[in-house]
């Protein structure tokens, strides 16, 4: 049986700080709050599978999604035998979100530490799926749990409608929903991340969309497929890039987001709460989106 992820889920990077009595807690808290599915990032925290793992034995009803696991940080045989040991601990809850590809050649960096890449993300991506179904694993249960690829370009789109359950796209507008259903067709899940803010602070939105288009080639790229400009990416990016990201500070505001995407064609959108204070959980704000369920 697979477990529904809803129309609502909680996107989120800030489980790594804390510890892990913590992160049960705040993960037990959201699944009593009734969201979907919960997703989270993987960069310099804990990986992926262990993270897994910590929120699918801290919850009993919701998904359990990686938003992403990197493909450049395990082999396919590691991925494949990972996926498949939570898919049998915890049936039907697990949802396994794969990237890591960016523009071609352009290399990204942390603070000095160079993030690992290779290939070329659509081709690399193809031979990685294929590997992990080729993995011969002597496990338990054969089951596999569902897969969606982190897809913002029109061929990654299409991989992703080929040879997995559907997309993840990070960091879009509604018009790249629009977009990327019609490019996978009715039956391809489509899970959107939406970030949003219910802090007063106005230049909590600014700061988030300028971080990306400033270190992220690949959402830059993807932004200017859907008509945007190096104007719009100058000065602290305009207002229009700003809002098409971002919606507005109110439940009302995030509400009609999310109705914009359901109605491009969304299955699931997952919302990140951006705060001023991002090393702290954002707990009362989970809480106050819980009234969207």
């Amino acid at each position: 049986m697979q477990h529904d992820l809803g129309r609502l889920g909680i996107w989120t990077f800030g489980f790594d700080p804390h510890p892990a009595g913590k992160v049960r807690e705040t993960a037990a808290e959201l699944d009593e709050l009734g969201f979907g599915a919960v997703w989270f990032g993987e960069a310099f925290g804990r990986d992926a599978v262990s993270q897994a793992a910590l929120l699918l034995n801290a919850t009993k009803r919701m998904v359990v999604a990686t938003g992403i696991a990197n493909i450049y940080l395990r082999h396919p045989m590691t991925m494949a035998a990972a996926e498949r040991s939570l898919g049998e601990q915890h049936p039907g809850r697990f949802v396994l979100g794969l990237g890591g590809h960016r523009v071609p050649d352009v290399q990204l960096d942390w603070e000095g530490y160079r993030i690992p890449f290779s290939g070329r993300p659509v081709s690399g991506m193809r031979d990685y799926l294929v590997d992990l179904d080729k993995v011969p694993l002597n496990a338990a249960s054969a089951a596999r749990p569902r897969r969606l690829l982190a897809a913002l370009g029109p061929k990654m789109l299409d991989l992703a409608a080929e040879l997995t359950w559907g997309a993840h796209p990070y960091f879009v507008p509604v018009e790249h929903t629009a977009m990327a259903r019609e490019r996978m067709g009715p039956s391809a899940y489509l899970a959107v991340e939406q970030a949003v803010v219910l802090d007063p602070d106005p230049e909590i939105k600014r700061g988030h969309v300028a971080a990306y288009v400033t270190a992220a080639p690949h959402h830059r790229a993807n932004l200017m497929r859907l008509g945007f400009d190096e104007s719009d990416f100058a000065d602290g990016c305009s207002d229009r890039l700003v809002d098409a990201l971002v919606p507005g500070r109110s439940l009302e505001a995030i509400a009609e987001r999310v109705r914009e995407h359901v109605d491009a064609g969304a299955n699931h959108v997952c919302l990140q709460v951006l705060t001023s204070t991002p090393e702290q959980l954002p707990v009362r704000e989970w809480r106050e989106l819980a009234a969207l369920l």
